[in-house]
């Protein structure tokens, strides 16, 4: 009886879902908090799990805010949680508890179909092994996004090639990601994170599989788009080289926020390497 019961709760949430609009109550872009305004509001968020018959936090009783355009960094050793902050700030995972806000928008009330439709219209994501098609062009890779949302292929490339044209790409539209250099893959990553305009760029270790100068050149561009463009830039990473451009750091340890610096609190020396 119990498994009849869940079994039609899940067919009845299922069909609630169908029947309501994949942008229900998701607010236009224009309606969203502008540049150094509070954009994301974490509140009390934890992360559990089951491990061996006991609770695991992964993330403890996070609160944080932040603001539009500005360039945030989540650092922290491996297993400290700042991939699962990461997750829950891009609508990729739901915490145990708490609350995830963009603007008035509370994430964690959201239908599957409704975080579909944020993901797509909103947040733009950089992932650490670039995550391309190597079949395909760097323009069809860019492209995706755009198709998958409905738009026609011809006007999809049309905003794919000017997306890879604001990250140095125009000339290598017609190349596939084995024809291009590392720095250059992620690039056309940047681009396809881009293609549909969004507020907040996500980016998870975006220089780790990179050589420092080009590593660098990375951080630099994702600098640039917060700087020109207004887009809030929120890292996950290890690497150093981020604290110079980073407007804040948050550290995270044990599954809480250890402490959140701002950029000219540091003292960092010139040179700063990867560490662990």
């Amino acid at each position: 009886m119990a498994d009849h019961r869940s079994r039609a709760d899940t067919q009845a949430t299922a069909a609630a879902e169908r029947s309501q609009p994949a942008d229900a109550g998701v607010p236009t872009h224009s309606a969203a908090p502008g540049v150094g305004q509070v954009l994301i509001t974490v509140r009390g968020i934890s992360k559990t799990y089951r491990l061996k018959g006991e609770t695991v936090y992964a993330l403890d009783d996070v609160s944080l805010d932040i603001y539009g355009g500005e360039y945030l960094s989540i650092m922290g050793p491996s297993g400290s949680g700042k991939s699962t902050l990461f997750n829950m700030i891009g609508a990729l995972d739901r915490p145990s508890g708490g609350t995830v806000r963009i603007g008035e928008l509370d994430l964690t009330r959201l239908t599957s179909r409704q975080l579909a439709h944020v993901r797509c219209q909103y947040i733009g994501y950089i992932f650490q092994a670039y995550n391309l098609i190597e079949s395909v062009s760097a323009l069809r890779n860019v492209a995706l996004p755009r198709i998958f949302a409905g738009e026609p292929t011809s006007a999809a490339e049309e905003a794919a090639a000017r997306s890879l044209g604001r990250v140095g790409l125009g000339d290598r539209v017609h190349h596939r990601p084995g024809e291009l250099s590392g720095g250059q893959r992620q690039r056309v990553a940047i681009a396809r994170a881009l293609v549909n305009d969004p507020l907040v760029l996500l980016a998870d270790e975006p220089t780790a599989n990179l050589d420092f100068k080009t590593g660098g050149a990375i951080i630099d561009l994702l600098k640039q788009l917060s700087v020109d463009r207004g887009v809030t830039v929120i890292t996950a990473t290890h690497d150093h080289k981020m604290l110079a451009n980073s407007d804040r750091i948050v550290w995270i340890k044990s599954g809480r926020i250890d402490q959140v610096q701002r950029r000219e609190d540091l003292d960092i020396e010139e040179g700063s390497v990867d560490a662990d």
